[in-house]
């Protein structure tokens, strides 16, 4: 009851500022450098974008960075609600979650330019590898928001408008993000343009791909998303690891990311009713669970460090325990990951979690997309399980 509690003050709060909020790689958003686009697309806006990432102090308003809504964040909030609704009944969750798709049906990033339902980030950002201004779509946004209308689409009358949208989106992948052309294997971009390779949003963009194409009876798109699995399930490690990605700074091993690669895979399975990834799932399973978790409960941010701790792992560890093979032993930890985390991260009279925290300090910026759009869309789907358990 005291979670129940907890997610629903989270979420009256989060509705106060109509779903809006700052986020850990929005600092480009600053007036103070949105004049240069030349800037941004440099080392200064990389710089620029990692001091507000990692500063312990939010300098957004002094620097003019807005408080925006977040289609990932959105999406996350109507994957919870619905759960929220299966849980309850109230339809006061549903008439929510249906306002919320509304509001993305007019995010969607210019179709005159990508000709499919897609979304992006409501901020420049600028990454190692690549800059992607505002406007331009990525996989992962577009994964997260596809799935919220479709799940919505399933949960309300007439709800076919949210659907084709959705499904439109794997065309968008398979047109802008599909890469055949390596030798070493056919696999989905992060963005479009770019051939960066990293395992979660290949899985991600694969994951959808079979989940459209089973709905819709399009071959094509699972006969894609088999071949694009089987690249990720050819570089897992023997211990059942996954680096980040093929980039000589994407060779580490974190805890969220190894969850979204489970999730993806498990979902393709299904989705496609093969059982080719199973022990590759299970292998990754076993590593998971060894590597990423203290006696004690802390989600483990990478595999061989503990720190930063950080609500995204938590929240991930909540779904992928109990969502793909949920062993007593796997729900018990979920509910210690749950219980650790009000010890470490949260904080009682905001009554949210913090960001992050280090060995030497504790980051208290309130992040909706990163942090809140998390905690309550895992909470909600651990909940719903339990009550579904009980029943």
């Amino acid at each position: 009851m005291e979670l129940i509690k907890f997610n629903k003050n989270l979420l009256d709060e989060v509705k106060k500022d109509k779903y809006a909020g700052n986020d850990p790689f929005d600092g480009l958003n600053s007036k103070f450098i949105d004049w240069s686009p030349t800037l941004k697309k440099s080392i200064l806006g990389l710089a620029w974008t990692q001091f507000f990432k990692r500063s312990p102090i939010n300098f957004r308003p002094l620097f003019l960075v807005p408080k925006k809504r977040n289609p990932k964040g959105v999406g996350l909030f109507i994957l919870g609600l619905l759960q929220d609704f299966s849980r309850t009944k109230d339809t006061n969750y549903l008439d929510e979650a249906e306002s919320l798709g509304r509001w993305l049906l007019t995010q969607q990033c210019d179709k005159s330019v990508w000709d499919h339902s897609c979304w992006g980030y409501h901020f420049d950002w600028k990454a190692k590898a690549f800059y992607v201004p505002k406007g331009k779509p990525n996989v992962i946004t577009t994964i997260y928001v596809a799935q919220a209308l479709y799940e919505l689409s399933k949960a309300i009358p007439n709800g076919k408008e949210f659907e084709s949208v959705a499904f439109d989106s794997a065309l968008f992948i398979q047109k802008y993000l599909y890469s055949n052309s390596t030798s070493e294997g056919e696999y989905i971009a992060y963005i479009p343009g770019e051939n960066a390779f990293v395992h979660n949003a290949s899985l991600w963009g694969a994951a959808w791909l079979a989940v459209v194409g089973k709905a819709t009876n399009n071959t094509t798109l699972k006969d894609i998303a088999k071949r694009v699995a089987k690249k990720s399930v050819n570089q897992q490690a023997d211990d059942g690891s996954w680096v980040y990605g093929a980039m000589p700074h994407h060779q580490f091993i974190d805890g969220f990311h190894t969850g979204y690669n489970l999730e993806a895979l498990d979902i393709i399975r299904k989705s496609l009713e093969i059982d080719d990834f199973n022990n590759s799932i299970e292998k990754g399973l076993d590593y998971y669970e060894s590597a990423f978790f203290t006696e004690d409960g802390i989600a483990k941010y990478y595999h061989n460090n503990t720190y930063p701790l950080d609500m995204h792992s938590v929240s991930q560890a909540i779904i992928t325990l109990i969502k793909i093979e949920p062993t007593a032993t796997r729900v018990e930890l979920a509910k210690r990951v749950i219980d650790k985390s009000f010890s470490t991260l949260y904080l009682q009279k905001e009554n949210r979690f913090a960001y992050q925290k280090t060995k030497q300090q504790l980051n208290k910026v309130n992040y909706t997309r990163w942090t809140q759009a998390w905690v309550y869309y895992s909470f909600a789907y651990y909940l719903n399980f339990k009550t579904d358990s009980n029943s």
